[in-house]
């Protein structure tokens, strides 16, 4: 009897089945300032095998979790490529700016900001200020994740991941196949 790739890929044999482009283990996840949606990032991120990266300046903020289970770092690491998506989960630290402005001068694949869509973002003004293209300005995705009425941080993390990944699969995401 045959085996459906479909059920081969659900029951952990991707590989073998011609599925390697869907696994990420050579993606990198950067989240950018610690809060509660960048610790579940981070957690389901790794379950998903993708190596994760916390920044963050204030090293008070690092939960005892994310130090044992993530890199940790005060700044943006420069040696990041095409394979990192960064996304900043906190629109009000006064470094903001700063820390696009750096991410979007790096080879990163993607880039994005957690925030309301019904609200301005305050990334674009910080942005401006320190003379950021509006090309690269319009690189920054905001809202993140899919559409799926996320109030809390873990499905906020969970409709990040999903829209990361539809993203890199070219994939519109939610149900339209």
């Amino acid at each position: 009897m045959e085996t459906d790739p479909n059920c081969a890929v659900a029951h952990g044999d991707a590989i073998a089945h011609g599925y390697e482009r869907a696994l990420p283990e050579t993606r990198t996840l950067v989240a950018v300032f610690a809060s509660p949606v960048a610790e579940h990032l981070l957690r389901y991120g790794r379950d998903l095998g993708y190596r994760t990266t916390l920044v963050e300046p204030e090293r008070g903020r690092v939960t005892n979790e994310e130090d044992a289970e993530t890199m940790v770092l005060p700044n943006l690491p420069t040696d990041i490529d095409g394979d990192t998506d960064v996304v900043v989960t906190d629109h009000h630290r006064p470094e903001l700016g700063l820390y696009l402005r750096d991410a979007l001068a790096l080879e990163v694949r993607w880039v994005g900001i957690m925030g309301n869509p019904r609200h301005p973002g305050p990334h674009v003004a910080a942005l401006k200020d320190l003379g950021v293209a509006e090309d690269d300005i319009a690189r920054v995705h905001r809202p993140i994740g899919l559409n799926i009425g996320s109030r809390t941080p873990a499905e906020i993390a969970i409709a990040t991941l999903a829209g990361l990944i539809a993203d890199r699969n070219e994939k519109p995401g939610g149900f339209d196949w």
